[in-house]
């Protein structure tokens, strides 16, 4: 059905560039942006463009995971901490990214780890606000259990909190990893040199169109990809819920 439904998309784009005889850099036929795929693909470009987005996003996307992993948990364990803190992590997160990418470029540069920075500010509210959710599904009458049993911290968070949240974590994951591909493009629009978010922006000055499918084809193959390996993460580790 999908393989179908992805060949009746095609095949009305085709038709509609070829009746309507847009120019090129209006709206490219799908032969012409396999041509330039292949041109691209042949010289290099594009594999060193999509390796930088990649790095950047994988840095970003476990950097932003870590730190929401564990402030998130302090915030579930320690409601006061949470009434403290939540107005203004809730205010930051209100701030657009892409006027925040410009000040992370201004601080740190355009190198790497602006745009790593970006990457992972986007990613952590929700995966934050997912573990704090998580942690807190943990059933009371089997938290009241492990007390009586004299459990230990360690064994409540191992044997219990942690199995509750996963479920609920990898939902958040995988809405985190489409963000982090969105946070290294809106890094690489504010500065650049190298990036798929870059050959958009060359393309577009340029006024190659077909380039910047190809880049933004790149981008929708790398979401889904790790899209695909986070699903994949889940059934392997929540394979009893299914």
């Amino acid at each position: 059905m999908s393989v179908a439904l992805g060949v009746s998309v095609l095949l009305a784009w085709y038709l509609i560039a070829l009746v309507g005889q847009y120019p090129t850099y209006i709206l490219p036929r799908p032969d012409e942006v396999v041509s330039k795929a292949a041109r691209v693909l042949a010289d290099g470009s594009l594999w060193r463009h999509a390796r930088t987005t990649l790095v950047e996003v994988l840095a970003g996307l476990s950097t932003g995971i870590g730190l929401a992993l564990i402030f998130g948990y302090v915030l579930a364990k320690w409601e006061w901490f949470e009434r403290v803190l939540s107005p203004y992590i809730a205010a930051a997160q209100s701030v657009p990214m892409v006027a925040l990418a410009p000040l992370l470029a201004v601080w740190f540069g355009f190198g790497l780890l602006s745009k790593v920075l970006v990457c992972a500010a986007i990613v952590f509210f929700p995966m934050m606000v997912t573990t704090i959710v998580g942690i807190r599904s943990a059933p009371d009458d089997l938290m009241d259990l492990m007390r009586a049993m004299r459990a230990s911290r360690w064994q409540v968070f191992a044997k219990l909190e942690v199995p509750a949240a996963l479920p609920i974590l990898f939902g958040g994951l995988r809405l985190s990893v489409t963000l982090a591909v969105v946070g290294a493009v809106v890094g690489e629009f504010v500065g650049a040199d190298r990036g798929l978010g870059f050959l958009v922006n060359l393309s577009k000055g340029l006024f190659d169109t077909p380039l910047m499918f190809v880049a933004l084809a790149t981008l929708m193959l790398i979401a889904v990809a790790l899209y695909a390996t986070v699903l994949f993460l889940e059934r392997k580790l929540l394979s009893w819920r299914y």
